[in-house]
């Protein structure tokens, strides 16, 4: 008699694959315990604090900080891709008419798509590497170009065009606001930026590899990152961390209405994190920042990060639950006068350097990305009922 040998069984893995090393990489890494992370072999918040967004995003793209000359050429050449394509620019009323609910990060996706088709970008399976990184460059420097000219038109203004004689930060806001910004909110929104440019394999940066390991083109790359960022538990946290202290009111409502949400297994927004098991660097720096402009909004979120903490520990003692990035990049965002629509947009137009940085590594394996998974249906095979 003749057995038929039983199936292979997968190897056990945490859930949503938590913690598991999926390949390896030069670009960076988040080291949770110590509350540490970093861009190539530099700590992300001493780059944040010391360098411009343009010398992070040659690092990450070119593997080593530029010099003085390198630089201003790199800042040159950058800038004079946020220039749309006729077309594109064309396009863009219509997408905010139709993404008139949906705001501007859901009409990236569909400008994105378009740019790729207009400048003919094609698989990165097909291209070397110089050519992947020129796309790569292309497709980053528009992004802020487009989020910025679909929240215009989606408040009935036009867009503005950008300019070649700002940095990334800078013209960013000029191209949202329509006046040159102060240099105080520009540095603050730069270090902004640059602190979220990457963050190990996070769920956008994840989605972005797995599609470029199929070597489909950047947009597609790009497009597919825009979609898992979109989802509330990844980029939507700023905006609703901040509907949070409103929702407050007043520091005497803090106690009760925490215990409240709590209590009742509601999320707070803005408060832990899957990797972090101590206080998030970038929380800690952007809460520095808010602290230099100063004012009622912050004293009450530093009030309410205490009480929550405090609240926390208590509730759910031996877990370590901090304030996130998105905690205060609300509030800096608010204090540097962008429309809570823009949050995650903005969060969009750094953490685009980071995919795409991740996206040129991984065309480098051409080995697909493809797992598996244990069924847990009805045992198979099952008669087939007659119709």
């Amino acid at each position: 008699m003749t057995t038929t040998p039983a199936a292979p069984t997968a190897p056990a893995v945490p859930r949503c694959l938590a913690g598991v090393v999926v390949t390896d990489t030069a670009l960076g890494d988040v080291r949770g315990r110590e509350g540490f992370y970093h861009y190539r072999q530099y700590s992300a918040i001493e780059l944040a604090r010391t360098r411009s967004f343009e010398d992070v995003w040659y690092l990450m793209f070119h593997g080593e900080l530029p010099d003085r000359a390198a630089s201003a050429d790199f800042t040159a050449r950058t800038a004079r891709l946020r220039v749309l394509p006729a077309d594109v620019r064309e396009a863009l009323p219509a997408i905010a008419r139709a993404g008139a609910v949906s705001g501007p990060l859901a009409g990236l996706r569909t400008a994105l798509s378009l740019l790729g088709a207009s400048a003919g970008f094609r698989p990165v399976y097909d291209l070397d590497a110089e050519s992947r990184r020129t796309d790569a460059l292309a497709a980053c420097a528009a992004v802020p170009t487009i989020l910025t000219a679909l929240q215009r038109l989606g408040q009935g203004l036009e867009p503005v065009e950008p300019r070649a004689d700002l940095p990334y930060a800078a013209n960013y806001l000029y191209m949202l606001t329509g006046s040159e910004p102060e240099p105080d909110r520009v540095r603050a929104i730069e270090r902004y930026l640059i602190s979220t440019v990457d963050h190990g394999f996070n769920a956008s940066t994840f989605t972005a590899r797995v599609v470029a390991s199929t070597g489909a083109d950047l947009a597609a790359c790009l497009v597919a990152a825009v979609g898992a960022l979109s989802g509330p538990l990844h980029g939507g946290a700023p905006s609703r961390a901040l509907d949070t202290l409103d929702a407050i009111g007043t520091p005497d409502r803090i106690d009760g209405w925490i215990r409240e949400q709590v209590l009742s297994g509601r999320r707070i927004m803005g408060f832990g994190h899957p990797v972090y098991r101590t206080e998030d660097p970038r929380s800690r720096m952007l809460k520095s920042i808010a602290q230099e402009s100063g004012g009622p909004l912050v004293d009450f979120a530093v009030e309410v990060e205490r009480q929550v903490e405090a609240i926390l520990a208590e509730l759910k003692p031996g877990r370590e639950l901090h304030t996130n990035v998105e905690f205060y990049a609300g509030v800096v965002m608010e204090l540097c006068g962008l429309p809570r629509a823009m949050f995650t947009p903005t969060f969009a137009a750094a953490r685009v350097i980071g995919w795409g940085a991740n996206i040129l590594e991984q065309a480098e394996d051409s080995k697909i990305i493809r797992p598996a998974a244990r069924y847990s249906g009805t045992p198979a095979p099952q008669p087939v009922p007659a119709p």
